[in-house]
């Protein structure tokens, strides 16, 4: 059974929130958008802001923006949409933080992992202040127990390779946290990054040099959107390797563990919505999961040699045959 179940952080009542850019175009509300997910993911933001109310090209239009990977144009597309007046900007964590440089009026919805105090987003979760509200999975929480199923699934494995992308804001608490929880269970990691294709391809090349037994794959936007050619790569050289979303699993990857992302970014469709509708982003919580899902590709763990214990075929979420 998926579970999909989640909670907020209860605090404060919402009030108006001005919409001059509305009121000055006498038309539709406009949405930016600055290097959000797409696909499936989009979707389900798609679908929780149709549930608040709105669809694309109905009643709210919406300006997509994107950065390309290169996060040094994240600013000039923020000040872009802060020119054009948006009604509300949606980002992930990295863009936000731009978004956020750039306007202290227009309200911003973000979506991340990483933990939007220690980055100075919001004031505290509970009751943000501000223009900024949103989601956080806070994967870097994650990221021990994420060691812990791998090495279940693999006993006996010397080094582990954690891949991260050194772009990203979380990139050196996350590189702390695999080595605090690595030193803990006496685990051997060696820290690899990437942050475009070429490096992906170089990075897992030096952890099939270095002789590695299993790879975790760091919760990451540039990551996700690589998937496929990320999974398809630890196939080629027989890499166990643990990743933060379904996405993975489904791509070919081995295992994967976090929340599901689908329902997150529904909850920042709905989210967007309500500040559409007049809520104001300081009276709205950050919200979290309070569910995470296992999944388990079989048929990835036979091609591998791998035999699943019981025990995680039992907590596990899914699994792909």
């Amino acid at each position: 059974m998926r579970r999909r179940e989640f909670i907020t952080l209860l605090g404060g009542t919402a009030a108006a929130w001005p919409l001059a850019a509305r009121a000055q175009r006498g038309a539709l509300p406009v949405m930016g958008m600055v290097d959000f997910m797409t696909g499936q993911f989009q979707q389900a933001f798609l679908k929780g802001l149709e549930e608040a109310g709105f669809v694309e090209g109905r009643n709210l239009i919406i300006e997509y923006r994107s950065a390309e990977g290169h996060f040094d144009r994240l600013p000039a597309l923020a000040a872009d949409l802060v020119r054009r007046r948006v009604n509300v900007i949606v980002a992930l964590t990295t863009a936000a933080l731009s978004a956020k440089a750039a306007t202290s009026t227009i309200p911003i919805v973000f979506f991340g992992g990483v933990d939007p105090v220690k980055l100075g987003l919001v004031a505290t979760l509970n009751r943000p202040g501000g223009n900024v509200t949103g989601v956080s999975t806070f994967t870097s929480t994650l990221i021990a127990k994420r060691l812990e199923l791998l090495r279940e699934l693999v006993p006996g494995v010397v080094t582990i390779a954690f891949l991260m992308n050194p772009a990203n804001e979380g990139h050196a608490s996350d590189a702390s946290d695999i080595e605090t929880a690595a030193h803990s269970v006496r685990q051997q990691i060696i820290l690899l990054n990437a942050s475009t294709d070429q490096e992906i391809d170089a990075a897992i090349t030096t952890a099939v040099q270095r002789g590695v037994g299993a790879l975790i794959v760091n919760g990451d936007a540039f990551f996700n959107s690589r998937s496929d050619r990320i999974a398809a790569l630890a196939a080629r050289y027989k890499i166990p390797a643990s990743y933060a979303t379904r996405a993975f699993a489904i791509s070919g990857g081995l295992m994967s563990y976090g929340d599901d992302r689908r329902e997150t970014l529904r909850w920042a469709g709905i989210y967007a919505g309500r500040i559409l509708k007049g809520e104001r982003p300081a009276d709205l919580p950050i919200m979290q999961p309070s569910k995470f899902e296992l999944v388990i590709n079989l048929k990835t763990a036979k091609a591998l040699g791998l035999t699943v214990p019981p025990t995680l075929l039992a907590i596990a979420d899914e699994v792909i045959e």
